[in-house]
């Protein structure tokens, strides 16, 4: 069985750009084939999120940034849960204006490191997004598809550890 790869769309936002973002991500990670990917949108309730974070064994955050921070209910579905966090790898992608999100993910990973969570350097960041993307959802930003290349393959070496065993994870 394939480790699960946990991406999380972290924008309720009406008229957001979010999903679109979160499909180009999911494919280049479907078409590396080392994860399942499973997908997470904020947007819907889903009362089984603690299960799911469990369930997955690796992340990727697709973030906005807004107001040179990420958003609330993105730090609302960090902060709900607890353990099932500890010892698994995060990556981002993020979005925005000029700055393609640079400062959410800034923030974002002093987050996950107090979750106990190993934040993967790489990371495919794209400034004024509204123009990043095709009619298709497809980008031709070369710099975001080599990022998200190397971010699955340091998700995929940080994955190879046992959460469970993680020495944080037996603090409760």
């Amino acid at each position: 069985m394939a480790p699960v790869l946990g991406v999380i769309i972290g924008s309720v936002r009406e008229g957001r750009i979010g999903p679109t973002v979160a499909a180009w991500f999911v494919r280049q990670a479907v078409a590396d084939g080392r994860f399942e990917v499973r997908v997470q949108d904020l947007r819907d309730d889903d009362g089984g999120f603690t299960r799911w974070v469990g369930e997955s064994d690796a992340f990727v955050l697709v973030t906005p940034e807004y107001n040179h921070g990420y958003s609330a209910a993105l730090k609302g579905a960090l902060d709900s849960v607890k353990y099932e966090w500890r010892g698994k790898p995060v990556g981002f992608v993020s979005y925005g204006g000029s700055a393609g999100g640079a400062r959410a993910v800034e923030q974002l990973r002093q987050v996950v490191a107090e979750l106990h969570m190993a934040s993967v350097r790489d990371a495919p960041l794209f400034a004024r997004v509204k123009k990043a993307f095709d009619e298709n959802g497809d980008t031709t930003d070369g710099a975001a598809m080599d990022a998200a290349a190397r971010m699955i393959d340091q998700l995929w070496w940080w994955r190879r550890g046992d959460a469970s065993t993680y020495p944080g994870a037996r603090l409760r």
